[in-house]
């Protein structure tokens, strides 16, 4: 039996066949077709996953049309349902015998993803892109294991981000509230729904910092797709010292200049942190908020305790 391909085998021609007509295809469509194209039986199909829970053509197809995506060469108009880009044309008109992983490196939205899917505790800002990429033969298992944890929250978030871009701006505020109480901020979660909204707009919602309410937490929550600049700190910081406060979050799905956080991170009469987009949906991940739990994996090692001489 032909062994099934690789995620990075399935790139171009899953590319090449999102070409054609340059409508949006559906990700079931072109599963049915890859597996038409490179002679893909059912029986192989149907190999499952050691969790069960899908079959691995599925899940490489998934993970090839995701790495396409975040390099831009696919985009995801909707749920499910891939199209290609002018840059995925551009791929193919200069006829690569190869789409994998090195070849992404060379946009930069590939590679950013990829320095998102390696801890900020493992990796500096001196290491290149090519150094990012750890081949199995280098690493132990637990190694290969962290880092594919790391590109699938990388994945998450980029997932997370997009859902949070998508819903109305009060429904975004009160998610944010919603994940400060999951962080343990705020007494009831019927406080947290009942947070009254700022009327001059500067400020959004304002959580109890402990059970006791013994000092308020004012927040700011944008849902926007450029970066807040240091005005729109200031402006914050203003709307706080206008109700007497000296506590703040800001938080945005975007990014903050380096204006902006430096402006921040001077502040003496008050506090303002500052969240951006990747942070937040590091803390949904990290706190079960909007995300549920996938797959469980052990890893298990000798009991020493078991194996002692013991006193009887």
């Amino acid at each position: 039996m032909t062994t099934i391909p690789t995620y990075a085998q399935f790139m171009l021609p899953l590319l090449k066949l999102a070409a054609e007509d340059g409508q949006i295809y559906s990700v079931a469509q072109l599963r049915k077709r890859l597996a038409e194209q490179m002679n893909i039986t059912s029986e192989q199909q149907a190999i499952q996953l050691p969790s069960g829970r899908q079959s691995v053509f599925d899940n490489r197809v998934g993970w090839a049309s995701t790495y396409l995506r975040k390099a831009g060469l696919l985009s995801r108009p909707k749920r499910g349902y891939v199209q290609i880009t002018g840059r995925g044309q551009e791929v193919l008109a200069q006829n690569p015998t190869v789409i994998d992983d090195i070849y992404l490196q060379r946009f930069e939205d590939f590679r950013k993803f990829k320095e998102r899917s390696v801890s900020s505790e493992t990796i500096s800002t001196a290491l290149s892109a090519e150094n990012i990429i750890v081949t199995a033969q280098t690493s132990t298992p637990e190694e290969t294991i962290s880092k594919a944890i790391g590109i699938l929250d990388a994945a998450l978030r980029d997932e997370l981000l997009d859902k949070l871009r998508q819903v109305e701006p009060e429904r975004f505020e009160n998610l944010v509230l919603r994940l400060l109480h999951a962080m343990g901020y705020g007494g009831s979660m019927r406080d947290v729904e009942g947070v009254p909204r700022g009327p001059d707009g500067g400020i959004d919602g304002t959580i109890k910092e402990d059970k006791l309410g013994l000092d308020i937490i004012y927040v700011q929550a944008k849902r926007w797709a450029y970066s807040v600049g240091r005005e729109k700190i200031q402006a914050f910081q203003g709307a706080l010292a206008g109700v007497g406060a000296r506590k703040g979050v800001f938080l945005t799905t975007s990014t903050f200049t380096q204006q902006a956080i430096a402006y921040a991170s001077q502040l003496k009469d008050s506090k303002i942190i500052l969240i951006d987009g990747q942070k937040l949906a590091q803390l949904m991940i990290e706190h079960d908020a909007g995300v549920s739990i996938k797959e469980v994996f052990h890893i298990k090692q000798i009991d020493e305790d078991f194996f002692a001489e013991a006193d009887f």
